[in-house]
């Protein structure tokens, strides 16, 4: 009973000093100002200041065709990897289209052409080993590496469009955020070198290509312990390996684990450059003086009629501790 007992009695004074500062606070500000609703209804734009839209069809057509000159450099990215040289004809860079539409279209037909010549030879390797399993024919490898080479092309000439497209938007205008962060997206390290910060890329290079090492090693030695596991396991592969089964599946489990932690680092070092582009960016008209400092001092906070003393029915409001309020004041100086 007693400790119950001293329990309440704390709690009790825990209640009134809440409440003694809630009723001191209350002086400062009239009740109004907590309800009070700033935009304007009649205003046409207050609705898209909570929702805004991070790409629009709209804003991206009429830009390009030079309807409109604010076209977001987001939502130009966003249509041009879809629509593939539309950033050339917003930048009034036509002439770049024939360039862009004739590599890509060349680099891609040759690399299914050499796919299809692979098929074709991979095919009739496949039904010369049935029939006789010491056949000298072996699938056109030559034709394989070709066809990577020419998509691989083609993947480079989709991104040198889209990267020039970015390097020539509104050329004249300098430290812009969405540029930065258009940089960091397509090329790790360039937006940081667009803000001028050449000091973090190798930290950033560092990171994201020990990842890619890490990631590359788990996956090898998974793989490796997973041919192992299906090897002990088979009844019928004759195996004598050193390693057990129950081993191999252990750390074939291990190493998925950490190829897949591997692949999250990568994206995450790689969405945190991309971050910090875009901070930076915005942070670079930021001017922050010398003579930046704080000063804290306690003061008495007496409201005036126009905050606390409003008027109510049959007097004022105030407090049991009167209509003044103790605290501290911050100021400071730029």
């Amino acid at each position: 009973m007693l400790a119950f007992g001293k329990h309440t009695l704390r709690l009790s004074l825990v209640l009134a000093l809440l409440c003694t500062f809630s009723i001191g606070s209350k002086a400062q500000f009239k009740e109004e100002a907590f309800s009070q609703n700033y935009n304007n209804p009649a205003d046409t734009t207050a609705s898209k200041d909570s929702v805004d839209k991070m790409f629009s069809f709209k804003e991206f057509s009429h830009g390009v065709i030079h309807r409109d000159s604010t076209l977001r450099i987001g939502t130009l990215f966003g249509g041009s990897t879809v629509f593939i040289g539309s950033g050339q004809y917003y930048n009034h860079q036509a002439w770049k289209l024939p360039i862009v539409y004739g590599g890509l279209g060349a680099t891609l037909g040759l690399g299914f052409h050499y796919k299809s010549q692979y098929n074709a030879s991979k095919k009739a390797f496949d039904a010369a080993f049935e029939l006789d399993p010491q056949t000298p024919l072996t699938p056109d490898k030559h034709a394989k590496d070709m066809a990577s080479y020419m998509f691989a092309s083609a993947g480079f000439i989709y991104w040198a469009t889209l990267m020039d497209e970015m390097v020539n938007y509104k050329k004249d205008v300098k430290n812009q955020a969405g540029k930065a962060t258009v940089y960091s997206i397509l090329l790790p390290g360039l937006g940081q070198c667009y803000n001028g910060e050449y000091w973090k890329v190798p930290i950033y290079w560092g990171t994201i290509m020990g990842a890619c090492h890490y990631y590359s090693v788990n996956k090898r030695n998974y793989e490796k312990y997973r041919r192992i596991y299906n090897e002990a396991t088979d009844p019928a592969g004759g195996y004598t390996g050193q390693i057990t089964g129950e081993t191999a599946l252990y750390y074939r489990d291990v190493f998925r684990r950490y190829r897949d932690y591997s692949v999250l680092a990568i994206a995450g070092f790689y969405l945190i450059q991309v971050i910090d582009a875009n901070v930076f960016a915005y942070m670079q008209d930021f001017d922050v003086s010398n003579e930046l400092a704080m000063k804290v001092t306690p003061t008495v906070i007496t409201p005036d009629n126009e905050y606390a003393l409003a008027p109510v029915r049959g007097g004022f409001r105030g407090g049991p501790l009167g209509s003044s309020a103790y605290g501290l004041r911050i100021g400071f100086t730029f």
